[in-house]
């Protein structure tokens, strides 16, 4: 699947443009804060409904006005077509069309344009709060698999309308009520913790293989999934739990508290890892998940590498570069500071390109 054109109008700092993209290569230079992440970031909204960066979507209108528009047309393998448009104005529900006609629910939209996004800012992963962690297993698998998506959001509602009635004084608790979401609770969380166990088994070896191949060493890889589903039943811990959730006031059990610790030779990443080593650890991750969507899904995912080469050395960007020309990766859109870096690149990428320059959120071809 390729994005062959682009619509933007208010983008966070991109007024408007109108791009017509490669099939393969899309290269963004520009100096820092100029509106390459934006370009990219705008790519990703079409796919998920919401910004890489920033979750509040009247932030993401430019300053001076008043509703932003992205409209995007995609190809896929089989020649089919589709139109996707997304409209936002401030104080009002947002739209967001498939083929002209508006989605009645958000999520039915995820999984149909895949796209995998690498930023600086998915040194999160490692060194941020677990829930961004499970965020990370969460958008891999909902791209491919409804059951998953609808489990989870079923669980979050559920989630949320328990944590309503435990804030409540326990005599006016509704105890009938809190059985029915915790058996919401029970039933979808069991589904998503199936799939998050089996996810991250079958993606270990494609991520040591990728961390493996970028960094030129033999160190070793892993996650370690910790819930507190792995061992016992979740009813019956939900059950045992429940006094002590009506004083704190919330639900302390269940696999919205569930880490995925990420290992270097065995010990925390993010404790024992270098600079360079965790942010070849994140790339090589996302790569992994690229892949894993691959040979899942149904179509070529998009790929978007947002000013990743910084501060890597020569050898591992070169080993990089080297393994997103390879025929199984699809269109990339790739954005740098650096000229002669992108040049080179280009050069040993070998492939179809476009080459743009990002000015104050001005975007042309070269």
């Amino acid at each position: 699947m390729i994005l062959t054109d682009l619509s933007i109008i208010n983008y966070k700092n991109i007024a408007q443009a109108e791009l017509n993209f490669s099939p393969k290569i899309n290269c963004f230079i520009g100096n820092n804060g100029m509106g390459k992440t934006n370009l990219l970031d705008a790519v990703y909204y079409l796919s998920f409904c919401k910004s890489y960066t920033n979750p509040v979507d009247t932030q993401i209108i430019k300053h001076d006005a008043d509703f932003c528009m992205l409209q995007g047309k995609y190809v896929f393998e089989d020649s089919s077509q589709e139109e996707i448009y997304s409209g936002i104005r401030r104080r009002q529900k947002k739209q967001f069309k498939r083929n002209k006609k508006e989605y009645e629910r958000l999520s039915d939209h995820i999984g149909l344009i895949p796209l995998v996004m690498i930023s600086p800012a998915d040194s999160d992963l490692i060194t941020g709060a677990s829930d961004g962690r499970r965020r990370f297993m969460d958008i891999a698998i909902s791209q491919f698999e409804k059951e998953y998506l609808r489990a989870l959001v079923k669980y979050n509602k559920a989630l949320q309308q328990r944590n309503a009635l435990l804030k409540n004084d326990e005599e006016l608790i509704d105890n009938t009520l809190l059985e029915l979401w915790e058996d919401q609770m029970v039933e979808s969380g069991e589904v998503i913790h199936k799939r998050r166990a089996e996810f991250i088994q079958k993606l270990t070896p494609i991520f040591n293989d990728f961390y493996n191949r970028v960094s030129r060493s033999t160190e070793n890889v892993s996650f370690d999934y910790i819930s507190q589903l792995n061992d016992g039943d979740f009813k019956s811990k939900m059950i045992a739990n429940r006094q002590r959730d009506m004083i704190i006031g919330h639900t302390a059990t269940g696999i919205h508290r569930d880490e995925l610790e990420m290992l270097l030779d065995g010990f925390p990443i993010k404790k024992v890892g270098s600079q360079g080593q965790n942010k070849t650890y994140f790339v090589s991750l996302k790569l992994a998940q690229f892949k894993y969507l691959l040979e899942t899904g149904e179509t070529t995912p998009i790929l978007v590498l947002d000013d990743i080469f910084d501060r890597l050395d020569s050898s591992r960007v070169e080993e990089i570069v080297k393994l997103v020309s390879e025929p199984e990766f699809g269109q990339i859109f790739l954005s740098d500071t650096n000229r002669e870096s992108l040049d080179r690149i280009l050069e040993r990428l070998n492939n179809d390109s476009h080459l743009y320059s990002v000015v104050d959120g001005e975007i042309k071809l070269i």
